[in-house]
């Protein structure tokens, strides 16, 4: 799923993950962090959401839904961050469970603002949500 396009109608600053990474600073992918793969892709959603809410940023409608869209894929991995920080054990499993509810919610506020995405769009975030939660939920069982 990471190595897929994305797609949509507005125009996007990376057309693919690949791409993505080309731009992200050596300090952030020399991070051991950077080895979990549900962080990079969680850094790439929090990107394409930026791009997103620039498109429901046009519409009254969807103002509400980008505000929320921006807080819960940023809230995604700044907690696989903070988690990490802290060690690992029950603590880093208690942030990561957080970072799930956070790609969650992010997952049902691109559903909220599906009549101002292309279906494309939609379809694509929806699928790297739902990756980056099952990479984070199968990270979670490994410290219970």
């Amino acid at each position: 799923m990471g190595k897929s396009k994305s797609s949509g109608q507005h125009a996007e600053k990376f057309q693919s993950f690949e791409a993505w990474v080309e731009q992200v600073p050596l300090e952030i992918k020399e991070d051991p962090l950077w080895k979990f793969e549900a962080y990079p892709l969680a850094l790439f959603l929090c990107d394409l959401a930026w791009f997103d809410c620039d498109h429901l940023m046009r519409d009254d409608r969807g103002r509400a839904v980008a505000w929320q869209l921006i807080d819960s894929a940023g809230s995604v991995g700044a907690n696989i961050e903070e988690g990490y920080g802290r060690g690992f054990g029950k603590d880093y499993a208690r942030f990561l469970k957080i970072s799930v509810g956070s790609a969650r919610e992010t997952r049902g506020w691109y559903y909220r603002g599906r009549h101002l995405l292309s279906a494309d769009v939609l379809k694509h975030r929806m699928k790297l949500i739902s990756q980056i939660i099952a990479l984070l939920v199968k990270t979670i069982q490994r410290y219970k």
